[in-house]
């Protein structure tokens, strides 16, 4: 199970979830046994291996799960809020994953014709995820057909998509700037970037931060724990582990953004009034 450790500066090996591929054997080591070269191979690195640079990445969640904190966020909240998009959950969005949340993950992958154990696995969120990518047809459509890397943030949906020469990779939820420091809408690029970077005005750590218009970025946020309660300064808030997660996948790219949907005035939605709101596709 990733986490996110409690020192933001050490966070080192930002480049999550890639495999090490292991060097040929000597040529002076001896023949190895039958059983001990069958060890090796299944050990051997394989190039279907799960990664978190996989389209519709996320980490395994299950039963006992919770988001602790904005540090220890297991994707509790975020399977909840989807898992009632499709239907499937009619229960609170806790951050914890309660018996009732087993069961709509088994009812969801029973639709899915997935292995039901109502364990929220990759194959299960690579189901989950795209089906519900809200409003397709409102996402600009130099995301959907442009040339390169493209990221597009839907203000009123709170929702972050991530395009590869016009195939969705991922998406995230997320939270945008607050009423007067609203993330300006229209075009960008990143500028620059640091996986470090501490606010110069308020001092918050604000790590893998991705900047594409003046001092406005994508990056992790150190308070948020539901992306419907509050808003931000102005940047694109991501869970510190989905920012890690862009990062791994774009810090060396040229990246496109799109800003686009109108201003959403909701700092604090109670989680079922908010899901009605939100049910739009």
């Amino acid at each position: 199970m990733r986490r996110v450790t409690a020192s933001l500066m050490a966070a080192g090996a930002m480049v999550a979830g890639l495999t090490v591929a292991v060097g040929p054997a000597q040529a002076s080591a001896p023949a190895a046994p039958a059983a001990a070269a069958a060890a090796s191979a299944a050990s051997a690195p394989d190039a279907s291996r799960w990664t978190m640079q996989k389209r519709f990445a996320r980490e395994v969640v299950r039963r006992g799960d919770r988001d602790k904190n904005p540090h220890h966020i297991e994707h509790v909240t975020e399977l909840q809020y989807r898992l009632k998009w499709v239907g499937a959950y009619h229960g609170p969005v806790s951050g914890k994953f309660t018996k009732a949340t087993k069961k709509a993950v088994k009812k969801y992958q029973r639709r899915k014709h997935l292995k039901v154990n109502g364990v929220a696995t990759h194959k299960t969120w690579a189901e989950l995820i795209p089906q519900t990518v809200k409003a397709r047809k409102q996402i600009p459509r130099l995301c959907k057909q442009g040339v390169g890397w493209h990221i597009c943030y839907d203000r009123y949906r709170h929702q972050v998509t991530l395009w590869k020469r016009g195939e969705l990779r991922n998406s995230w939820l997320v939270r945008g700037g607050d009423r007067g420091m609203a993330t300006r809408t229209g075009t960008f690029r990143v500028f620059l970037r640091d996986k470090d970077h501490v606010s110069s005005i308020y001092g918050t750590p604000m790590p893998y931060s991705q900047f594409f218009s003046g001092g406005q970025a994508f990056h992790g946020s150190v308070k948020m724990m539901d992306p419907w309660q509050d808003h931000s300064a102005g940047c694109v808030n991501m869970y510190i582990e989905d920012s890690r997660q862009l990062w791994s996948m774009t810090h060396n790219v040229n990246l496109n953004v799109h800003i686009h949907g109108r201003w959403d005035r909701y700092a604090r939605a109670p989680s079922d009034a908010g899901t009605a709101r939100m049910n739009i596709f």
